[in-house]
């Protein structure tokens, strides 16, 4: 069979870096590594091709060449995805819909014959053995959680790994928290599940033999889930890895602020190549923490924690959210502050929604405040509830932090507070490639020559080769990051 796989386009998001891509050459941040794997447990004799609509539209001639289309799509795809099933099914295609957003919610999607739900080292193998019989059902569900040890490489010959930023693998499933407003523990449930290293290290091995050099991001949700592997197995295999290999990957995930409690960790992270960590700060409000069970981040200096991973080479990418009943007009403010504080220079603040099935949404529905479905974007100025303090006041106070956060004057000085505080390892090599020299020539016109925060960008640039020299392209990389914000938002 030809079995074309396609991920539908979404718009642009602060998490996209489409304007800051544009000065590296690349196409899209990270390619879509569910639907990779899934074209490893396709049949092997089966021809396949993938069709990324971040990087690539996707043609007429590659909907004639195939006889079944598998989609994944995530909230935010909704519109392309819907505009994708009419044109499959204008070809009359069978279509296999998978992923988290048909997970959530398939009923509400019209024209696709097959729906494989789940993780697919479970439902997939059902629907293809269905297949092959000439039976398929319509709906394909299980609540069984597998082991990730048949989790296959994904198929990295599918896609032009050029065409990315960043390469991404995954390590772990499920979350042993369960925040109010996340839907994770309910995709992959409490129980953290881990690969082993052999796995990893082979992930690794196909990486480094397709050519890749560079970011690597390990998906997963919550990468600290299981410590004590980390400590004991995975990071020593991989610090090994890495010095038998030079150093050709540094490696970026997500993790929750607790990692800021063991030294030991944090050094074993650094030392194996990580230099970045996604960390869900969400609020400085002790009421709203209690309100969304972030627990975890509760009875601490959350500033301090920041500064902290700072200190030990990993820069921290923080999650903010406002909108929690518990806010009041006072937290703007007080969100503004946190963030200038504790140079967090890449903050996502977004407006709390409430994604289809999580507890949040439940309460919302009984305490009849639910309006409508989320988006899946937090940061285009829309809810899905109405708010306590009122949708007028709540907008307009989101509004006043991305402008306090990032007009150049206060997000420039944020990045210097950053660059300051930040202690990366003086081990790891630096890849110098063309695409740095030309993103710097490129930053120089656009922000230093034409842009209206020019001023702010050669400051920032003799100041940190005066005192900081090694974190130059730390401090051109910000700067690029800005002018992506204030597009994105407008600012």
């Amino acid at each position: 069979m030809n079995a074309l796989l396609i991920y539908p386009d979404h718009p642009d998001t602060f998490w996209s870096f489409k304007y800051a891509l544009k000065f590296v050459s690349k196409k899209a941040s990270e390619p879509p590594l569910g639907l990779l794997t899934i074209a490893a447990m396709l049949p092997a004799d089966w021809n396949k091709k993938l069709v990324d609509m971040k990087v690539d539209s996707l043609q007429d001639t590659e909907l004639q060449w195939a006889d079944i289309v598998f989609i994944s799509a995530m909230s935010i795809q909704k519109d392309s995805v819907r505009a994708v099933v009419e044109r499959c099914r204008k070809f009359g295609m069978k279509i296999v819909a998978g992923g988290p957003l048909f997970t959530m919610e398939y009923e509400h999607f019209e024209g696709i014959d097959h729906f494989v739900l789940n993780e697919a080292e479970i439902t997939l193998p059902l629907f293809l053995a269905d297949l092959e019989h000439g039976c398929p059902q319509a709906v394909y569900q299980s609540n069984e959680l597998p082991e990730l040890g048949s989790s296959p490489i994904p198929l990295w010959e599918l896609i032009n790994v050029k065409k990315y930023n960043t390469i991404n693998i995954q390590y772990s499933r499920g979350c042993p928290y369960d925040c109010e407003f996340c839907d994770i523990s309910l995709l992959f449930g409490k129980k953290v599940r881990t690969k082993s290293s052999v796995q990893v290290l082979n992930e690794l091995d196909r990486l480094f033999e397709i050519g890749w050099r560079g970011g690597v991001f390990i998906v997963d949700d919550n990468f600290i889930g299981n410590k004590t592997k980390l400590k004991k197995q995975i990071l020593p295999d991989l610090i090994l890895w890495q010095q038998k290999h030079d150093y050709p990957f540094s490696f970026a995930t997500e993790a929750s602020v607790d990692l800021a409690d063991d030294n030991t960790l944090m050094v074993l992270m650094a030392t194996a190549g990580f230099n970045s960590v996604f960390i869900g700060i969400e609020t400085p409000n002790e009421a709203s923490l209690s309100e969304c069970n972030k627990l975890h981040n509760k009875d601490r200096d959350l500033v301090q924690c920041v500064k902290k991973l700072h200190d030990h080479g990993m820069m921290v990418n923080g999650g903010f959210i406002v909108g929690f009943d518990n806010d009041s007009s006072s937290i703007f403010e007080q969100m503004t502050r946190f963030i200038q504080d504790s140079g967090v220079v890449t903050a996502m603040v977004g407006l709390l929604n409430a994604p289809r099935g999580t507890r949040l949404y439940k309460r919302l529905v009984s305490e009849q405040r639910l309006l409508h479905d989320d988006s899946g974007d937090n940061t285009n100025y829309t809810i899905n509830f109405t708010p306590k303090m009122g949708r007028d006041i709540l907008l307009n106070g989101y509004r006043e932090i991305i402008k306090s956060i990032y007009s150049p004057k206060p997000y420039y000085r944020r990045i210097r507070l950053f660059i300051s505080e930040f202690n990366p390892l003086a081990r790891k090599k630096f890849h110098l490639k063309f695409s740095h020299i030309s993103a710097f020539l490129k930053s120089i016109l656009i922000l230093g020559v034409i842009g209206r925060e020019r001023l702010h960008y050669w400051r920032l640039l003799f100041w940190t080769l005066t005192k900081h020299p090694r974190l130059f392209s730390h401090a051109v990389t910000f700067a690029i990051y800005g002018f992506h914000f204030r597009k994105i938002f407008r600012v």
